[in-house]
């Protein structure tokens, strides 16, 4: 795998940002790979969580190690802690990553498959949410996955407005009693795009039995199964911690329809 940190200027966003990417290669590892088969590839959208950043997936799981012999490009963007949104104070960041973002990977890397049916969403806590958020609300990503995602309809969550102050909340949604049925309610989005006609998005959602967003997690599955969704869900012991989200992550790429190809283990 090759490792590349990509430093871009958003015109959405005014500003020079920055993402991770992790593309195959020819290598030792895979002798038989060539150019010409490392063409079209599959690739997935990876989202931190909030107080995370572009670093997180890469510093702590496995996911380069786990991917060494899988032809699948994977990019990490930065998000801040935007929530994926366009916030009320007027930094449209959910344009920039669901719009802008794939333009800009599509115009520097020519080989990453422009196909909706390779093109994947995953995410964890706050990322969870984006994942969701960007496969109800385009036709961009054929797959989207929660691990412990923030799957609320209100922001009345218990707990949840607790994480931070009123003022950053609302500097994010706008006004909080409005959120549900927004643009930003990812139930809403996901009625919305069930009543288009287009194909679905399947979805997978992992959440710990020992998490605050596990009751959230409860509600969402059938919730959205009801919508029409082919919904592929698990549970486990487990806390929001990163020791499940990189333990899970390879359920992820085993669920996703790629040649995924785990590395040899003893049993």
């Amino acid at each position: 795998m090759a490792f590349l940190e990509v430093n871009y200027y958003s015109r959405v966003l005014g500003m020079n940002r920055v993402m991770n990417v992790l593309l195959p290669e020819e290598s030792d590892h895979n002798p038989n790979w060539t150019n010409d088969s490392l063409k079209d590839l599959p690739v997935l959208y990876l989202l931190h969580g909030m107080s995370g950043n572009h670093f997180d997936w890469q510093r702590k799981s496995d996911i380069e190690r786990l991917l060494r012999q899988t032809k699948l490009a994977v990019i990490m963007p930065a998000a801040d802690l935007a929530w994926y949104t366009n916030t009320d104070y007027g930094m449209n960041y959910f344009d920039a990553i669901s719009q802008e973002l794939p333009r800009k990977v599509a115009s520097l890397f020519p080989q990453i498959s422009a196909k909706r049916k390779k093109h994947f969403v995953a995410g964890m806590s706050m990322g969870g949410y984006g994942a969701f958020k960007l496969a109800f609300s385009s036709s961009y990503f054929s797959y989207a996955a929660s691990l412990s995602g923030t799957l609320i309809s209100s922001l009345n969550y218990p707990g949840f407005l607790d994480m931070e102050k009123q003022a950053y909340w609302k500097g994010i949604f706008g006004d909080l009693d409005k959120f549900s049925g927004s643009k930003n309610d990812i139930f809403e989005l996901a009625k919305r795009q069930s009543n288009t006609g287009i194909e679905l998005p399947k979805l997978y959602a992992w959440v710990g039995q020992q998490d605050f967003f596990y009751g959230a997690n409860e509600k969402a599955i059938p919730r959205l199964r009801k919508m029409g969704y082919d919904v592929s869900y698990e549970t486990n012991p487990g806390d929001h911690e990163w020791y499940y989200w990189s333990k899970y992550i390879e359920n992820i790429l085993q669920w996703l329809p790629i040649n995924y190809q785990a590395e040899k283990r003893l049993s």
